[in-house]
């Protein structure tokens, strides 16, 4: 075992949870020669890996624009008080709020970062007077309407697995031609 694994984790696991990480639905005997293992070593592999907690739960992802729900919205809260009772309170109402995609308690300017997936822009402003507004504790709302997803991903890094090392030396770099802009 490498220094930079968790203990009891090995290489042969790190690639059973990319692959599982890439596709929940493929098959044991598919995964088991992904991985280069029989197919009973790695169903008992993936047994424990369930087991031990580094795998949650399988879900499917959905697509939120074909489902009519392709506006998101970042929303930093503030609390009034930063004390237990308030960050109790706050944290059980999200909990409910289905549109509410996640929730970090952050440092900085916010005390909660949320990501907020609707139907429509109009639809935000009855949401933050239905749903945020009245969670005791609210100071302030600060949204942030997203324009377009650059990126998305629900995998790790799992950077434990061997990757090939780019070959800086023969690295061509292009050549780029400056273009002065006309006044």
């Amino acid at each position: 075992m490498r220094d930079d694994q968790p203990m009891g984790f090995d290489e042969i696991d790190d690639k059973i949870l990319l692959a599982l990480q890439e596709d929940a639905r493929i098959t044991n005997v598919d995964l088991a020669e992904r991985v280069g293992l029989s197919p009973p070593a790695c169903l008992r592999r993936v047994a424990a890996l369930e087991k031990s907690g580094a795998i949650k739960k399988y879900v499917t992802l959905l697509d939120q624009r074909i489902l009519k729900l392709p506006i998101t919205m970042i929303v930093r809260i503030s609390l009034d008080l930063l004390v237990s009772r308030r960050i109790e309170i706050f944290e059980n109402a999200v909990l409910k709020i289905p549109e509410i995609q996640t929730c970090y308690m952050t440092t900085g300017d916010a005390d909660y970062y949320l990501k907020i997936v609707l139907p429509s822009v109009e639809s935000y402003e009855t949401f933050v007077k239905n749903s945020l507004s009245p969670i005791e504790g609210v100071a302030s709302i600060k949204s942030t309407l997203a324009l377009k997803e650059v990126k998305y991903t629900t995998a790790l890094p799992l950077g434990r697995v061997e990757t090939p090392i780019p070959d800086i030396k023969n690295r061509v770099t292009p050549k780029y031609k400056a273009v002065r802009r006309k006044k």
